[in-house]
Parts: structure tokens; C-alpha cells; sequence
């Protein structure tokens, strides 16, 4: 299925929304970093959604057209392509204050891949399908592609989403379902309402994607005018239902694996890489999250395993 016309331009104006000068400021190193390596720099996440570049970190992809080029060694030539994209920090200073930024690294061709439909795992298609600035392309041709590859991430999670849902449903229901879903297919250490808080952050381009998106569904789906929001009616058959939970429930395992696994390589890119995330699980959960002095590397080990017997992430 590929991405409509009407649904490219929806996704490409919000690309093009403006974005803090301080998040430009990062991508413009990134750029002067990686220069001929960068084919696209994008924006997601929390930043995007408050427009505050100095609230908690700014999340930024650097698509690149090559891991082989970037290596300057063969142990970050096996960091770049087991198991991308590869997380990495950044600080600038910016108008006397410090704004600090998480970024990945991936392949555009491994961006395509991930947000397409026949792409298993939810942790590209579950991320891209929400509202994304794109702040760097190298040229057209690239535009094209990572706008292709957004939209086809919207098409990719409502396809996997909306055979969970009842007969009847609205896009606050379909995407609050299923980003409670993707979002239990990993570590994620943020709160229940988390899910209510991404969709009212946006509900005009959520409503405008969905709407494009169900048009293409299936035969049986049918929108059904009751003021506003647009109401949904798919006829989903029993199979087709049982083999959708059962693929999120495959997921949910692959994604926690995936988890460990990346949160082990990350501490291996990700400078202070611990400290993150003991900062950012007690954040978004309230769980205290101060570890021992002593034996600091152990200790804040310890602290993951306690943050996560009391809940603070799944």
C-alpha cells in the first residue's frame, strides 16, 4: 500500500512547521558532525510536542547513507549496524544556556525499511507515525523518500492497529489504543496517560491522517459523520483478530529483548548513558531514583533493577 497524495501533504506540512532555534542550532552540528554522511536530519518526541528545546532532551535521527563510511574503527562499525540506529548525546551551549540533545543514527535505507509495512517491530513505525519535523534533507530525491517513509509509517500503524479496536471507533480511540500498544512493546518508563496527553498534543493531525488513511482500509470501512470527530465502522472477522493480538503479543517479547539489548549498547555510545536513564525512568514515573555512592557502577545497576521491581517501567 502506497502512501496517498493527500496523505504525503499532510505529513509534509508538518514536517516543514518551524522549530526552536536552539533544536536548529543541533541539527546545524550535527550537519558540520556528519556533512557528507547526512542524507536527512528529523525531529520527534517531547521537544516537538512542547516546543521547549531546554525541557529534558531534545530527540533528533540522523539519516546517513552509509555505516561503513562513518566507522573509524571496526568495533563503531558493528555499533553502527547490529541492531540500529545508534544512540549517541550532544550539548551545545545556545543563548547562555546548555541545550542537550539525544540523537540516532540509521541508514535512510533502515528508516525506509522500519516504517514500512512489511516491518515487524513497532519501534520505527510506532515513533515516525507521529508528528515529525523534518529539519535537513540533501536534496529532493531524499525529501521524497523520508516523507514516503512518514507517511507509510501512519498507513503501517493504523493497518496493525485498527483490528484491535471494536466495530465502531473514533482516531482518539484508534491511536490511543495503539500507541498503548507500541509503547508496552518496549522499556518504556512513561506514565498510563501518557498515551491522552500525544494525541490532544495534536488531535487535528491526527484526525487528518487517520481519515485519509481508513479511506484505504478495506471495502468494509466506512466513516460515519456524527459531528466531530468522524466515526469509524471496519468489520474485522474473528481471525483476523485473534492473529492481530497475537502478533502484538510477539511483539510486546521481541520488544523487551530488543530493549535490554539496546539500553547495554547504549551505554556503550551514550555518554553518562546510565545516569539517563535512571534520570528519565523516575522523571516520567516519580519513583526516586538517587543510587548509593559507593561503588557508583553497581549502585546505579541496582538502581534500574529497584525502579523496575517497583513498576516504574515495563
Amino acid at each position: 500500500m502506497q502512501p496517498p497524495p493527500d496523505l504525503l501533504t499532510v505529513v509534509s506540512q508538518k514536517g516543514a512547521t518551524s522549530v526552536p532555534p536552539g533544536v536548529q542550532a543541533l541539527a546545524d552540528k550535527l550537519l558540520m558532525d556528519y556533512g557528507n554522511h547526512a542524507e536527512a536530519i528529523i525531529f520527534y518526541g517531547s521537544c516537538l510536542r512542547t516546543g521547549d528545546e531546554f525541557e529534558g532532551l531534545v530527540d533528533l535521527y540522523i539519516l546517513v547513507n552509509s555505516y561503513q563510511a562513518l566507522a573509524g574503527n571496526w568495533t563503531k562499525a558493528i555499533l553502527y549496524m547490529v541492531l540500529p540506529p545508534t544512540v549517541y548525546y550532544l550539548e551545545i551551549p545556545f543563548q547562555e544556556r546548555i541545550i542537550r540533545c539525544k540523537y540516532s543514527v540509521i541508514t535512510l535505507a533502515d528508516f525506509q525499511r522500519g516504517t514500512s509495512k512489511p516491518w515487524f517491530h513497532s519501534y520505527l513505525w510506532g515513533r515516525f507515525a507521529q508528528p515529525t519535523g523534518v529539519l535537513y534533507v540533501r536534496n529532493d530525491l531524499i525529501a521524497a523518500k523520508v516523507y514516503a517513509a512518514l507517511a507509510q509509517a501512519v498507513l503501517t500503524f493504523i493497518l496493525r492497529v485498527y483490528p484491535l479496536l471494536p466495530e465502531k471507533f473514533d482516531a482518539r480511540i484508534l491511536w490511543q489504543e495503539g500507541l498503548r500498544y507500541s509503547y508496552r512493546a518496549e522499556l518504556r518508563a512513561e506514565k498510563p496517560d501518557t498515551v491522552t496527553r500525544l494525541f490532544d498534543a495534536d488531535p487535528g493531525y491526527y484526525e487528518q491522517v487517520t481519515q485519509i488513511a481508513m479511506k484505504l482500509i478495506s471495502a468494509s470501512s466506512e466513516g460515519i459523520p456524527c459531528g466531530k470527530p468522524i466515526e469509524y465502522q471496519v468489520r474485522t472477522s474473528a481471525w483476523k483478530r485473534f492473529s492481530n493480538q497475537f502478533a502484538w503479543f510477539l511483539r510486546r517479547i521481541q520488544g523487551k529483548v530488543l530493549s535490554v539489548m539496546r539500553l547495554f549498547k547504549g551505554m556503550l555510545t551514550f555518554q553518562g548513558g546510565i545516569d539517563y536513564l535512571i534520570w528519565k525512568i523516575s522523571r516520567h514515573s516519580g519513583s526516586p531514583s538517587q543510587a548509593p555512592n559507593h561503588h557508583p557502577g553497581l549502585a546505579k545497576i541496582v538502581t534500574l533493577w529497584r525502579l523496575y521491581r517497583r513498576g516504574a517501567f515495563r
